[in-house]
């Protein structure tokens, strides 16, 4: 069921990111919001802290993930779930935003399917590597609706929960994008450690300020690894629908605000609807 006038901000989890900046911006924005939230700077410092490697795949077809074993998921429940969700939480009531902070386990929020594996190459030898990810099918929308009437503000983190109720690592940007298709939101913010989408990362002045969805396709075969992977669900959430998408400089003083405003990129349908 459509949430009329939902915002849903996918908040990154670089280092950089300014959450306190995020926070005070969110108390701003008008209408029900549903943040998820990103931590990897947060869990990569932990794994270093505990001795522990941040390990990485990149499959056959040229998608980077993190290898989620069990030390992975103990990593993800203390970072994401714990740490960096507990810590937006608190900034967001400082702000005056009622939030709640809960993963994709609470009340089966985002349910998935275990990934079969992940086909790769290791010292020239073809493999099939089985983890603890998965890709999201299901969102518990009944759920996010009591609380966005009731005036909350879901903040959403890692790991969500597989056909068992066991936690898995999963993308959020396909979290965005089955949130989208369940609950049509008028807008998506994405907020990066970069001005926008950019024609050439090195170059500051190559952000890319508008483009369609249509043209968004394009890109996909200009990027590699986790780029690619995030182009990838962009394009999805146009599929589920009608939406604009900001994508915009989480670094920032009132980086929702600024977004909004045109200050990142903006991808649209055109023309309207999908």
């Amino acid at each position: 069921m459509t949430i009329e006038g939902l915002t849903i901000i996918k908040v990154g989890g670089g280092a950089a990111i300014d959450l306190a900046a995020v926070a005070q911006d969110l108390a701003t924005l008008n209408g029900p919001k549903i943040v998820v939230l990103g931590a990897n700077a947060v869990r990569n410092e932990l794994a270093g802290a505990l001795g522990r490697e941040v390990r990485t795949i990149t499959s056959l077809s040229g998608h980077t993930s993190v290898y989620s074993d069990d030390t992975m998921i103990d990593l993800i429940l203390m970072s994401y779930a714990g740490l960096q969700n507990k810590k937006m939480v608190s900034l967001c009531q400082q702000a005056g935003v009622n939030a709640v902070g809960l993963t994709g386990l609470d009340g089966g929020l985002v349910r998935g399917r275990r990934n079969r594996g992940i086909k790769t190459r290791i010292d020239g030898k073809k493999m099939l590597l089985r983890d603890h990810s998965g890709k999201p099918v299901s969102v518990n929308d009944a759920l996010l609706r009591t609380l966005l009437t009731e005036g909350y503000t879901p903040i959403l983190s890692i790991p969500i929960a597989d056909e068992a109720g066991l936690p898995l690592n999963s993308e959020n940007d396909d979290i965005v994008a089955l949130l989208h298709q369940s609950l049509q939101a008028t807008q998506i913010i994405q907020l990066i450690e970069a001005p926008g989408l950019m024609e050439d990362m090195a170059d500051p002045d190559s952000r890319v300020a508008q483009l369609s969805a249509e043209a968004l396709q394009q890109w996909q075969d200009r990027v590699e690894g986790r780029m690619r992977r995030k182009l990838t669900a962009l394009t999805r959430v146009f599929e589920y629908g009608a939406t604009r998408l900001y994508i915009a400089d989480g670094r920032q003083s009132q980086p929702i605000s600024q977004a909004l405003a045109g200050e990142g990129t903006v991808i649209a349908c055109q023309p309207q609807p999908c």
